[in-house]
């Protein structure tokens, strides 16, 4: 497979990137740096990005970011970052994917532990990771072609023990789970799925 990861240069993204390249499947990176760059912001950057490379049987969104501070602090401005930056960053590369994914391919985007888990300083992030989710269900239900939608929605990372803290109670998750529910969205049969690792 031909496979698109944004956001490889990541901690997630790299563990995609990595799981599917020793799967076999051809791996195009990009990032904001890189061979293949993208500011996921700018739909604009995001269709240079898709037009440069040509047709595709998957895509993966690993990128997206969101401001963490105490509720009584969040700012308006701060919700609408969380929203643009990541979840409406995630749908336009989902809209815009949809034009160049193959019949049968797949677009896996990323939310987060926050959509179902609080924790401190956590409400913008768990605004954007539920965005993503409901959108997911509903888009795999109406995507055209066969194309399959899913997300995943990871934990904090065991890699990450200065998040570890802030997560408390929460399950470390090694990169390994992480490779295998990416695998499960794209080259798995799933679709509409929000897969937790």
């Amino acid at each position: 497979m031909r496979i698109l990861v944004i956001g490889a240069s990541g901690h997630i993204g790299s563990v995609v990137a990595s799981t599917f390249e020793s799967h076999g499947h051809e791996v195009l990176a990009a990032s904001r740096s890189g061979e293949h760059t993208v500011d996921i912001t700018d739909p604009a950057s995001v269709r240079a990005l898709f037009n440069g490379i040509g047709e595709l049987d998957a895509v993966v969104v690993a990128a997206g970011s969101v401001p963490f501070a105490p509720l009584t602090e969040l700012t308006r401005d701060d919700y609408v970052t969380a929203f643009t930056s990541k979840a409406l960053a995630q749908i336009d590369i989902a809209r815009t994917a949809l034009e160049h994914v193959r019949d049968g391919g797949s677009i896996t985007l990323t939310s987060g532990v926050l959509a179902r888990e609080p924790i401190a300083t956590g409400a913008a992030a768990a605004v954007a990771n539920g965005a993503i989710e409901s959108f997911v269900v509903t888009a795999a239900a109406e995507a055209p072609r066969g194309i399959r939608i899913n997300a995943v929605s990871p934990n904090v990372l065991e890699s990450s023990a200065d998040l570890h803290a802030l997560f408390a109670g929460q399950r470390p998750v090694p990169d390994v789970e992480i490779g295998r529910a990416y695998a499960l969205a794209v080259e798995g049969l799933v679709r509409g799925r929000v897969i937790t690792a």
